[in-house]
């Protein structure tokens, strides 16, 4: 049944709110290695699908069912309906394959910008301080012939008491040493294949800053001290114009500051199950399944067009 290729495409409106639980409730690192591979299953998922259903669109043209060799219609279901569900395949598919490159190659183009600003930069450690009254921080990934930095600008400086400075380095040394920009191009890329999961991008921000939060805590031994700090350069922060700072360079002031405040605020979060993760991981085992009974369907039905008995 056609069905089982569009169960992938719904399921997953239904990760966000999971995400969100277990961005919230979970340990940082746990919920940031299950979201982001949730989103990364989903939206190949998803896109796989959209490919399966432009086959009987494209096998009812003359041009492609000849070379296929088809001796009669592939029967997927009521005609009109297969014809518009795969049109409609169609143009999601060419949404997100024209979408995904350009937006990708936007993205680059700003993490190089960033890049070649702090170049020729003095550094100690991997740390620059960019001469800019506006307060900023932020990991910045490095490329093939270019070291990942830790960039903070003079004004982020200046709005910080030094015991607040250390904590914003080990926030952001975390991120560097985690790859965290590595998570944030998966559900980047997955957002763009699939709307739904623009939200789940979001709890992928919010759990890399969060395991960043606890990595400086960890680093302070002052969970106090790592709330002050990152509160303290949100507040700088948004006072500033803003930057274009790439969305590959996690920086402290990003995501929903004072839910991170409040969970810095709270006992550190334990090794802990919630049904959340469990829900996530029947979600991407029943897109997973659907997808592959799909696959299967449709090829049967199209060695049945072919005048073939289905391969047992």
């Amino acid at each position: 049944m056609i069905t089982l290729l569009l169960i992938p495409l719904v399921l997953p409106w239904a990760l966000p709110p999971l995400a969100r639980r277990a961005a919230h409730r979970v340990r940082p690192e746990i919920a940031l290695w299950t979201v982001t591979g949730a989103t990364a299953v989903l939206a190949v998922g998803a896109v796989a699908c959209l490919g399966a259903l432009l086959l009987p669109l494209g096998l009812a043209l003359p041009p492609v069912s000849a070379p296929a060799e088809l001796v009669q219609p592939l029967a997927a279901g009521p005609h009109l309906l297969v014809l518009g569900v795969s049109a409609l395949a169609a143009g999601g598919l060419a949404l997100a394959v024209c979408r995904a490159p350009r937006k990708a190659a936007s993205e680059v183009r700003r993490l190089r910008a960033a890049q070649a600003r702090v170049a020729d930069l003095p550094h100690a450690g991997g740390l620059c301080v960019l001469e800019d009254p506006r307060p900023d921080a932020y990991a910045l990934p490095g490329g093939r012939h270019r070291p990942a930095r830790i960039v903070v600008t003079s004004g982020m400086l200046r709005a910080l008491k030094p015991v607040e400075r250390e904590a914003l380095l080990a926030h952001e040394r975390a991120h560097l040493a985690a790859k965290h920009h590595l998570f944030l191009a998966v559900a980047q890329l997955a957002a763009w294949c699939h709307p739904a999961l623009g939200t789940a991008a979001a709890q992928v921000s919010f759990a890399a800053e969060r395991a960043a939060d606890e990595a400086a805590a960890r680093h302070c031994g002052d969970r106090t001290l790592a709330a002050q700090a990152v509160g303290r350069a949100a507040l700088a922060a948004s006072r500033r114009a803003a930057a274009d700072t790439p969305t590959l360079a996690p920086a402290a002031a990003t995501g929903p500051v004072p839910a991170r405040v409040r969970a810095l605020l709270s006992p550190a979060p334990g090794r802990r199950m919630v049904p959340a993760l469990l829900l996530i991981a029947l979600l991407c085992t029943a897109a997973a399944a659907s997808s592959l009974s799909g696959a299967v369907w449709l090829h049967r039905a199209v060695e049945v067009a072919q005048g073939e008995h289905p391969s047992e």
